[in-house]
């Protein structure tokens, strides 16, 4: 063994070993132990304090050291950092108004925190309480939707049992509640919560469904699951949004100036960025959702060019058309109008 792995082998003996004694061990019992003298044994008394909660015991003015819980205890031991993330990101889906998401979650957290000991709990509640005071989860601008939580917990048992879910549906075209009885084809969260899912014994691609706008929610007796093949994140891909429109190849040139930004960003998860000689980019993908992909562009004004398809053009020029609705009439400028012309 060479000397490098006989330290290694040293120091894990000493780990194990402090983790086994239920009175503690002086320095001068772990030097006896591993065949070394005091101060070397300080030194890895050290190096295991940096990475395990190594108790302190007075014993007739000479100090025990000990690691009470079990060695895999201390590798699953959430650390302060991460509860203050779930923290964060529990407080910040109340704050969107997702509710269901966010007591599911807040539960979680309820757990995490009761499975630590008295002891556990005065260690960290300082950096608990420091980095909770200065984390939050950003909540922007976008709509707000209340979702009964029982909601949510119909459809995941219904995706459980392998049965379909039935509810009365509403949307804005139409306000009076529908029956509808639908295989549940998965949940996607977001600004929204929404349900996917396909009428039983048809052909149909399955669809969105908002969680908020289903009322009376319960599982069927009859059966239905998604398929064996079913895969939710090339669904998700099809569409650049909610909005599943005819799938597209889309081709956007982004100019020299905003290269370094667009290498940055993600406009598509399928996208393909090629640079080009004047130092652009122009990146290519395949999607629906001509609409929500427009107004997205619209962040890019000035630094991003169209070139296909011809679609998304007519779509760009139809958004810009509505978005000068906003602007007051008599402040209109000649570029405006430009624009509007193409």
């Amino acid at each position: 063994m060479t000397e490098r792995m006989a330290k290694l082998d040293r120091l894990l003996a000493l780990m194990h070993a402090l983790s086994e004694t239920t009175e503690g061990l002086t320095l001068d019992e772990m030097a006896e132990r591993l065949g070394v003298n005091r101060r070397t044994a300080e030194r890895m008394r050290d190096i295991i304090a940096r990475h395990f909660d190594l108790d302190e015991v007075a014993d007739d003015r000479r100090k025990r050291f000990l690691i009470r819980d079990s060695l895999r205890r201390v590798y699953t031991r959430p650390t302060p950092a991460e509860v203050v993330a779930l923290q964060a990101e529990v407080d910040g889906r109340r704050l969107a108004g997702q509710t269901p998401r966010a007591e599911q979650l807040a539960t979680l957290l309820a757990k995490v925190k009761g499975a630590f000991d008295d002891r556990e709990k005065r260690r960290i509640d300082p950096d608990l309480d420091a980095l909770a005071r200065l984390q939050r989860t950003m909540v922007t601008a976008g709509p707000v939707a209340n979702v009964a939580p029982e909601t949510m917990t119909v459809v995941q048992s219904a995706i459980l049992a392998g049965c379909c879910v039935e509810f009365h549906y509403w949307t804005d075209e139409r306000p009076e509640p529908k029956w509808r009885r639908i295989i549940p084809y998965g949940l996607v969260h977001g600004a929204l919560a929404y349900m996917i899912g396909k009428m039983p014994g048809r052909d149909d691609l399955p669809v969105y469904y908002r969680l908020d706008r289903m009322i009376d929610v319960h599982v069927s007796e009859k059966l239905g699951c998604a398929p064996d093949d079913w895969d939710i994140d090339a669904w998700l891909t099809e569409s650049f949004g909610v909005w599943r429109d005819g799938k597209q190849d889309v081709v956007l040139r982004v100019a020299p100036a905003a290269a370094s930004r667009a290498k940055g960003w993600r406009f598509h998860r399928s996208q393909v960025i090629e640079q080009l000689d004047d130092g652009g980019l122009r990146i290519r993908f395949a999607t629906g959702g001509m609409r929500e992909l427009a107004e997205h562009l619209f962040t890019w004004g000035g630094e991003l060019f169209i070139e296909e398809p011809d679609v998304l053009v007519a779509v760009m020029r139809e958004r810009l058309a509505a978005a000068m609705t906003i602007v007051p009439s008599e402040r209109t400028t000649e570029s405006d109008a430009e624009l509007l012309d193409g």
